[in-house]
């Protein structure tokens, strides 16, 4: 019953959250000059009658007021409507459809890379405090912590081609399940640079979570008792940290998502990030309301799943 309790509030708090986000992104668009028919017809609204004016505002809403124009976006949210795209004329549902499977691997592949790198330099670390591995994992947290991602992107976009002619835009991008080994040659390096980020503090947190149980009485009496050392790495130390580290791979995925913005344009990836650019560029309003919201309900329904996961983990944060 508590968990039924505990899945309901944390959906609940989705809900207030993403409707409070629906708010400020409205008002942002609304602030900025313009609207949907200068958007839409560009230079050539000059051209147009104050009739034909009244028309394209009827037909867009833009002459509704701002309160109604906000219900009027949100129920078609609710329906399943994203609306359609001002400047390329198709459905945000249908270029949705096609760029976020991208974005997803690419997030994918990137969180993989930053949880084993992360988790294996942090058991490295703790294993060793004060020796060189120790070191050398505080180096590879302040590398990855120090360097940001589009400038690491640009350096590594920039050698490749210089050194191994490996240029993003030489060919289209595809799928997995049309060709897995161009598809993983075409994603590993941007998500080794997304990954890099992420791994520092999943490094960090691994190594202060294992020193902290590697202190506890628990863990010594294990050791006095004679447990073998890879049972009293992995089932005393490791699992005994895995909330602390559950909690922070949480934390970096939801902001991953927004990472992917940045990369997706250096590698010239058909993402939702190069989406969403495209549409601020492009002025094209319901695109970059929906897309923006798409960005915002994954980063929070990431986390409600990460809260349901550490309840899990840990059943005594369940009444919390």
């Amino acid at each position: 019953m508590n968990v039924v309790l505990a899945i309901g509030r944390r959906i609940l708090s989705v809900i207030v959250t993403l409707l409070g986000v629906s708010v400020i992104i409205f008002v942002v668009l609304r602030l900025l000059p313009g609207n949907a028919v200068s958007a839409s017809m560009g230079v050539s609204e000059g051209l147009l009658t104050h009739a034909q004016v009244a028309a394209l505002d009827r037909y867009y809403g833009v002459g509704q007021p701002a309160v109604q124009q906000y219900f009027s976006w949100l129920h078609a949210i609710l329906t399943g409507n994203l609306g359609v795209s001002l400047s390329l004329q198709k459905t945000v549902s249908y270029l949705v459809g096609l760029d976020l499977p991208v974005t997803i691997e690419l997030a994918f592949f990137a969180m993989v890379l930053g949880i084993v790198i992360g988790v294996g330099f942090g058991m490295w670390s703790a294993l060793h405090p004060g020796k060189w591995q120790d070191n050398v994992g505080q180096a590879v947290s302040v590398v990855g912590l120090a360097i940001p991602s589009f400038i690491l992107g640009t350096v590594l976009v920039v050698y490749m081609s210089s050194k191994f002619h490996y240029f993003p835009s030489s060919s289209s991008f595809v799928g997995f399940f049309t060709n897995p080994w161009l598809n993983f040659q075409q994603i590993i390096f941007p998500a080794f640079v997304l990954s890099l980020g992420i791994a520092a503090a999943i490094l960090r947190t691994t190594r202060g979570a294992v020193l902290e149980v590697s202190g506890l009485n628990f863990a010594r009496t294990a050791l006095g008792k004679g447990v073998s050392r890879r049972a009293f790495i992995w089932r005393h130390l490791f699992l005994n940290s895995l909330t602390a580290v559950v909690t922070m791979s949480g934390i970096q995925l939801g902001y991953l998502l927004g990472g992917t913005v940045i990369i997706e344009q250096i590698f010239i990836l058909p993402g939702m990030g190069n989406l969403l650019i495209t549409a601020i560029h492009n002025q094209d309003y319901p695109l970059v309301q929906s897309v923006t919201l798409i960005f915002a309900a994954g980063f929070v329904i990431v986390n409600m799943f990460v809260d349901l996961l550490y309840s899990l983990i840990d059943p005594r944060t369940r009444n919390r």
